[in-house]
């Protein structure tokens, strides 16, 4: 074992194209000189390289005279398969978490830490009153986008807004306020949505279909309105919020007629609200319809920023504000 190691030191690091020079840049002084050493010095400073800073070269599986076994890299986890995956080289385990009561956290898409109880102290009634062209231009695409308010859609203008503040911050060589963590936010609220009535209906390959269709117009057709006009594009959202607002009340009233099934809440939707382990589908639907009057306060907001002439940097971003 001794001489593979040595062997492949030599060969590693003392080769007939690379000067002395170029070691002692690659290796620094003071490895270059046990290199130029015996075999024994630069077996023993390759063993006592930290395993993630170790080489990738493979070794050669014979055992040496002296009846050592070369030593299998053991895996980071325990029994769990998918944790055996994980190489030791990076020394990255894989994270376990647990829930207050002790029980296994079982959503990879959120973290405890990102939960929250919904407020659900909201004005359902709230509305900005179009006063000019672009404010009734938005409106009237209120109507003209029911079917894009599906959750799979719904996500798309946090993320496109995010992301193009995110390139001009980076342009720019300034900060945001606070703006790319809050619209990313509500992307993130809005997909959360989405993998919540998942769990209550699982859509059919039409339906699943037509949503890649509107998505792919709607992001495209949402980039460039944000460009041409970042207020009209908030005040597109914020209204389409109140119309999502709309649609849950709808919701709520059919549950309470007992015309759709107020079925328990699906476990994923118990544990990112915090919700009672009794939870129902209309405590589902109230804390969802409080997000979206939060995302239609959050939009009208950015909206009336850019119609006083302003940045949305120059006013601090409602972080949080689900």
């Amino acid at each position: 074992m001794s001489s593979i190691i040595a062997g492949s030191a030599r060969r590693l690091f003392t080769t007939a194209t690379a000067s002395s020079a170029f070691r002692a840049a690659l290796c620094g002084p003071a490895v270059t000189g046990l290199l130029r050493g015996s075999p024994a010095q630069a077996e023993s400073l390759w063993i006592r390289f930290p395993a993630r800073e170790a080489s990738t070269m493979s070794l050669s599986p014979a055992k040496s005279g002296e009846g050592e076994e070369e030593e299998k890299p053991k895996a980071v986890g325990g029994d769990d398969p998918k944790e055996k995956a994980v190489a030791s080289y990076w020394g990255i385990p894989p994270s376990k978490i647990a829930k207050a009561d002790g029980t296994e956290w079982k959503w990879n898409c959120f973290r405890p830490w990102e939960t929250y109880k919904p407020d659900l102290t909201i004005d359902l009634k709230k509305h900005h009153t179009p006063n000019n062209f672009l404010d009734k231009f938005a409106l009237l695409r209120r109507y003209g986008c029911r079917a894009m308010m599906l959750e799979t859609v719904a996500a798309v203008p946090g993320m496109v807004g995010g992301m193009l503040l995110h390139c001009k911050s980076l342009r720019s060589f300034e900060h945001s306020g606070g703006w790319i963590r809050t619209l990313l936010e509500e992307a993130e609220n809005e997909r959360m949505h989405l993998m919540t009535f998942m769990e209550v209906s699982q859509p059919r390959w039409y339906e699943r279909a037509l949503v890649i269709a509107v998505q792919g117009v709607f992001f495209n057709a949402y980039f460039l309105a944000y460009l041409a006009s970042p207020k009209l594009a908030h005040r597109i959202v914020g209204y389409l919020e109140e119309e999502a607002i709309h649609s849950y009340t709808e919701f709520l009233k059919e549950l309470d007629k007992g015309t759709i099934e107020n079925v328990p809440a699906p476990a994923i939707a118990i544990d990112y609200w915090r919700l009672p382990s009794d939870s129902t589908l209309r405590d589902v639907v109230l804390a969802v319809r409080a997000d979206e009057a939060h995302h239609r306060d959050v939009n009208h907001y950015a909206s009336d920023i850019h119609y006083q002439g302003q940045e949305l940097k120059q006013s601090p971003a409602p972080i949080g504000y689900h």
